[in-house]
């Protein structure tokens, strides 16, 4: 039996799905991370800090390496720097500099709330989760944060309270996608399969798909075996020979017999 490559098993699903505003935070769980490929930085994360960049990424982090080092203090520039530093798999870094920034504006909430992800990134899931909880209030809540915090606790293996906090971000954004994709998967991680593919169908009903909600619902799929459908789902965004490598590998991880045992939890992203 072929053995079971963590990179292969990356490729298979795809990247994170990503909410939006990520300045803000905004975080999901996503079959990556599922894979133990977390991108949450992914978090908890069997991801390697450090990743090939291209020549774009590099010119990125240069620009926004000396914007930071002339203004420190200046919570934007230090967003811009995390973020660049995140692109190329630099999450440690990122979330020292999201630290350092926060300190100097401790009231900035998006700033708060992109370092708590960029903890979540590096996996200091319980240190992600109180810096969260200072990102938004009770009474002035924020969706996007909430489904961070939820990624978070799926990571940790707290599902049912994840879907709690799913649960009330989809209350402040009714069908908002990505929160639905993280729901999605939080389902697929306690092994019900049927209700993270309803839900992942469910986030993949809309108008503008996100191409990774898509290749999440194509794992859902894969997972309870029907693969030739799941193979037709992942070719609505890979090249025909990559989705059927992916399907393929996917049959090999369910003919072992631990195979979905070797399903780690999520990170965020």
């Amino acid at each position: 039996m072929a053995s079971f490559s963590r990179s292969r098993f990356t490729r298979l699903i795809g990247p994170l799905v990503l909410v939006p505003a990520l300045a803000a935070a905004a975080g999901c769980t996503s079959m990556r991370q599922m894979s133990g490929a977390s991108d949450p930085g992914t978090t908890g994360s069997a991801m390697s800090d450090a990743a090939p960049a291209d020549g774009d990424s590099r010119r990125e982090v240069q620009a926004a390496g000396d914007l930071y080092k002339a203004n420190p203090a200046n919570a934007d520039v230090a967003m811009r720097y995390a973020r660049a530093l995140r692109a190329i798999g630099q999450r440690t870094q990122a979330a020292a500099v999201l630290e350092q920034a926060s300190m100097r504006n401790p009231k900035n909430r998006a700033l708060v709330g992109a370092y708590g992800r960029a903890l979540a990134d590096a996996g200091n899931f319980a240190q992600a989760l109180e810096v969260l909880n200072r990102a938004h209030t009770p009474d002035q809540p924020d969706w996007r944060i909430l489904s961070v915090q939820g990624a978070v606790l799926d990571q940790m293996g707290r599902h049912e309270e994840a879907r709690s906090y799913y649960a009330s971000a989809l209350r402040l954004a009714p069908d908002e996608p990505s929160v639905l994709s993280n729901l999605g998967l939080s389902y697929a991680l306690s092994k019900d399969l049927k209700q993270a593919e309803a839900t992942l169908r469910r986030a993949s009903s809309g108008g503008h798909i996100d191409p990774r909600v898509r290749q999440n619902l194509a794992l859902v799929v894969g997972l309870q075996g029907r693969f030739e459908e799941a193979e037709t789902i992942a070719r609505a965004d890979l090249p025909a020979e990559e989705a059927a490598a992916n399907v393929g590998y996917l049959r090999q991880m369910l003919a072992h017999p631990n195979g979905l045992a070797k399903l780690p939890h999520p990170g965020t992203s």
